[in-house]
């Protein structure tokens, strides 16, 4: 069977110039001659996630021990539309491949895309790799620019079993990427047989060997972070740059449902047209796209001859830019769906009973997609943008975007929110947001993200003002310590420490330095047993199970122990007293120890104390 073509448009044409450059970069692409197939890559260790962050109820973020990479890496996905509705259900994945110029904080397709909304109804977790600028996502044969990439080993051996054995994925696989994420899409596949039943390129460089193609790459490799290509395959007479080439690598493609698609570089609908007639002031894209072009031109050429099928989409018009890569994201959905066994659209849904007035009066929330499902204690229906919860005591509330992501992060723990009592609140100071459940309440800044505080610290923190108090919005997670049965929650402005036998108390400031300094309750001071208090000459002290700490401006922060020491300052008044602060901690001396004070010192010899002054 010749390759599948799909055409949306005619040939490119357009100005001599653009022709001109078609022609000159042709030249640069004679046929390739085929090589055998690239080794697999070695087995790798165990990758393990170090780093959960919800950032809404089906967008997450992983952190990555990466063996192979040698540091964390951070992928995000994209949960599948049903991910809440079956919580016993598994999905394909679909792996979405950056540009050259990925950034570290989040990947193309939801920051310069529109990948988020467009997934959120279909029934695949899109898999985002996060970083990789330049990468190629190949191994690279040594590090360079302080990256050491061994992309192949992390998305192909290291992050399946990540995502099978504790996000329900399926072994059923696409990729897809753009530019130089279409490059990879192809050798990924073809390097490793099984993988993916779906490949796409879209705006990829189909072949890395011919003519030229090298310097191309290494000279927008050293525009785009300052890499070296000869660090990633070599010298270009090295045979990993063969290993690496989708032209040269296309017999391996049989069986795997293949999309490609390229612009002409002519001016299109998303361009803005130059003072030259048919090309766009997006000069760098015009070259780029017929590069593209005619390298994916080649490789379905190459796709033909070997009688394997490939739908190819080549338009009429557009740079190498991102709204063509959006469209072409959506293009291709029906052949990804057809080849990992889900359906391209979602099933028909409608809001009904306590939810449908609240998804009326809240028009953001966008479409449903999701009927009813049962949550514990209640309902739940999913929209584009969030969720709606309802249970009969608790009434029908909305819950989406940081929050949501928060609420997801207390339910995957051991303490579950339950259900919503309140709609998300703007918080009085403008920069905080709120929202209350049945076991603790939920605050997001931008600063913090969003944290649940409940409990005996919400209490307490409820007592002092809550954001607006002296300790200002929860910065983490409430976190029960090791060794002891007591909670602690850190905030802007100190940390909540609680026990049963203690109760919740803040320390803060210069005294919570000095209490780290300590050990915080593995120390012999133990946990907080009071706030901290004002002391002598704006000096504050606070109070713990095992002695005080004690700050001032003169003197810093000292602790004095509970013993023979606390009580003879003690007789003498404290800070008040002749020997005023302390300006050491206990240390040992012959025959016992010593403790230095602003107007003397105190020794304990032979279990007796003495005051010594200066």
């Amino acid at each position: 069977m010749r390759a599948r073509a799909l055409a949306t448009g005619a040939r490119p044409r357009g100005s001599r110039l653009l022709a001109a450059a078609a022609v000159a970069v042709a030249t640069l692409l004679p046929a390739a001659t085929p090589v055998g197939s690239a080794q697999p890559a070695a087995a790798a260790g165990a990758a393990a996630v170090s780093k959960v962050v919800w950032l809404d109820d089906r967008r997450v973020s992983l952190w990555i021990d990466s063996p192979s990479m040698g540091a964390p890496t951070q992928v995000q996905l994209l949960l599948a539309r049903d991910w809440n509705a079956r919580p016993d259900a598994t999905f394909p994945v679909l792996f979405m491949l950056d540009g050259l110029r990925a950034t570290d904080s989040e990947s193309g397709w939801t920051k310069d895309a529109g990948a988020e909304s467009f997934y959120a109804d279909k029934n695949v977790t899109v898999v985002l790799p996060v970083g990789g600028q330049s990468s190629f996502y190949a191994d690279w044969v040594r590090p360079d620019n302080g990256h050491n990439y061994q992309w192949e080993t992390f998305l192909t051996r290291e992050l399946p079993p990540i995502l099978e054995q504790q996000w329900r994925a399926t072994n059923a696989r696409a990729i897809a990427g753009l530019s130089m994420g279409g490059t990879a899409a192809m050798f990924l596949t073809g390097r490793n047989p099984g993988f993916a039943k779906f490949a796409a390129s879209y705006s990829g460089f189909l072949t890395t060997t011919t003519l030229g193609m090298p310097q191309a790459i290494q000279f927008a490799m050293r525009d785009a972070g300052g890499f070296d290509s000869n660090a990633m395959w070599g010298p270009p007479t090295d045979p990993g740059w063969q290993e690496h080439d989708p032209y040269l690598l296309a017999d391996k493609l049989s069986g795997v449902s293949l999309y490609v698609s390229s612009g002409s570089g002519a001016v299109g609908p998303h361009d803005l047209v130059s003072t030259i007639p048919g090309i766009s002031t997006n000069y760098a894209g015009t070259g780029l796209e017929i590069l593209s072009r005619l390298t994916t031109q080649n490789f379905v050429d190459k796709l033909g001859r070997l009688n394997i099928p490939v739908q190819a989409n080549y338009r009429a018009s557009g740079t190498h830019s991102w709204p063509y890569w959006d469209f072409e994201m959506r293009q291709s959905w029906p052949q990804v769906a057809a080849a990992v066994g889900v359906e391209a659209d979602k099933p028909p849904c409608a809001a009904g009973g306590a939810i449908q007035p609240v998804a009326a009066v809240n028009p953001w929330l966008g479409d449903c997609l999701t009927g009813e499902y049962p949550v514990p204690g209640g309902v739940a229906q999913d929209f584009r943008s969030g969720r709606v919860l309802f249970a009969a005591d608790t009434g029908a509330h909305p819950v989406a975007g940081a929050l949501a992501g928060g609420f997801m992060a207390a339910a995957a723990g051991p303490q579950p929110l339950g259900l919503p009592t309140g709609d998300e609140q703007l918080l009085t100071d403008g920069r905080g947001r709120f929202q209350s459940f049945q076991d603790g309440a939920l605050y997001w800044t931008r600063e913090t993200g969003a944290q649940v505080v409940r409990g005996a610290i919400l209490g307490s923190w409820s007592e002092q003002g809550f954001e607006r108090g002296p300790a200002g919005y929860p910065a983490g997670p409430e976190v029960r310590l090791p060794s002891r049965d007591a909670l602690v929650q850190s905030f802007e402005n100190g940390a909540f420490y609680y026990s049963a036998a203690t109760g919740p108390h803040r320390v803060q400031g210069l005294i919570l330095g000095k209490y780290a300094q300590l050990g915080f309750e593995n120390s012999p001071f133990g946990l907080p047993v009071d706030e901290e208090q004002p002391a002598k000459d704006l000096g504050r002290y606070a109070r713990f199970e095992g002695g005080n700490l004690y700050w001032s401006p003169l003197s810093g922060a000292w602790a004095v122990r509970n013993g023979p020491i606390m009580d003879l300052w003690r007789d003498a008044g404290y800070e008040n007293g002749r020997l005023g602060y302390p300006i050491s901690d206990e240390f040992p001396v012959p025959g016992g120890v010593q403790q230095n004070f602003q107007a003397g010192f105190v020794t304990v010899r032979d279990g007796k104390p003495e005051i010594h002054g200066i």
